[in-house]
């Protein structure tokens, strides 16, 4: 949780510096790309505020209402969050970029002036999105760290692989946002600097349409992963089947007549088994055999929080 708070502080204190930065470059330039940058930063900046009040609303204790606590709120969030990078600043930059690229272009180069000093105002673009890499890259590095710490810890076979399987939504979003961030400045200054040697202003409303597009990409993949836990997934089929086997393994059980997994917060695994055990056992022996397969299976997978064991008839 410290780890997944640490990213979103970082990212929140890059973007909100940043959507100042860009909005004074705009005004200066009038770039489509820029502005479609500035719409990119805002959302992030607004962004992870939402993903700190779904750390924080996951904390809370749990009620007799959510007896099970708030863990999934930062599914909700991280979704929200998803559902604004895409209506906000993915289908606004994605306008703007349109409108630019079948309208008339406006000129990059017009002077700008700084305590007396003029020079031209493409130089501000350049310099706000050069300093807006340096900042986006202390978020990226931050937020890599994270889930390279939780790739380690989960034995998973890289960045694939936990976008897949994660259930830390937070860490999640703060990286797919950091990272989309640096490709859209990539483009930016690339299509601002295109527009300004050839004079032609197709190649800054072309980023623009371009980020646009990306936003809305990264956000439907998002959302689609935040999805699948907000529903309920389970752990994935290879997890729980290495929790089933132990289950099964032991020498008390005779079957398992149910066994079920599912996510109730980051990290947090709730375990349900059916289980036939030896008719020999007393009430002693299966209460005994019952905490031993509740400590090993929280022992095999440290993302097991709850587990219930009902003893049952074989079926």
């Amino acid at each position: 949780m410290a780890g997944s708070k640490s990213v979103v502080l970082a990212a929140l204190f890059a973007n909100g510096a940043i959507a100042v930065l860009k909005f004074l470059a705009f005004l200066v330039t009038q770039s489509p790309a820029m502005l479609s940058e500035v719409y990119h930063s805002v959302s992030d900046t607004g962004n992870q505020v939402f993903l700190l009040i779904g750390l924080r609303y996951g904390e809370r204790e749990r009620t007799r209402s959510h007896p099970f606590g708030y863990g999934k709120a930062q599914f909700f969030y991280s979704f929200l969050v998803s559902v604004m990078l895409f209506g906000i600043a993915g289908w606004e930059s994605a306008t703007h970029g349109y409108e630019a690229l079948t309208g008339h272009g406006r000129v990059l180069g017009r002077q700008a002036d700084l305590f007396g000093y003029e020079f031209p105002g493409v130089w501000a673009s350049y310099a706000v999105l050069l300093g807006a890499i340096g900042f986006e890259t202390y978020a990226f590095v931050k937020a890599y760290r994270e889930m390279q710490r939780q790739i380690e810890r989960h034995g998973w076979s890289g960045f694939r692989e936990a976008f897949r399987r994660t259930s830390d939504t937070t860490t999640l979003t703060a990286l797919t946002e950091d990272t989309v961030a640096l490709l859209g400045l990539g483009l930016a200054l690339v299509g601002i600097f295109l527009t300004e040697q050839t004079g032609n202003h197709v190649y800054d409303a072309a980023a623009a349409l371009l980020i646009g597009l990306l936003l809305m990409g990264f956000a439907a993949a998002l959302a689609w992963e935040n999805k699948r836990l907000l529903l309920g997934e389970s752990l994935p089929a290879a997890d729980e089947n290495d929790l089933r086997r132990i289950v099964e393994e032991r020498p008390e059980v005779e079957s398992i007549v149910g066994f079920r997994t599912v996510y109730f917060g980051p990290n947090e695994v709730l375990v349900t088994a059916d289980v036939a055990f030896d008719p020999v056992l007393d009430t002693e022996g299966m209460d005994d055999a019952i905490t031993s397969l509740e400590d090993a299976l929280r022992e095999a997978n440290p993302a097991v929080s709850k587990v219930y064991i009902e003893p049952e008839t074989e079926r």
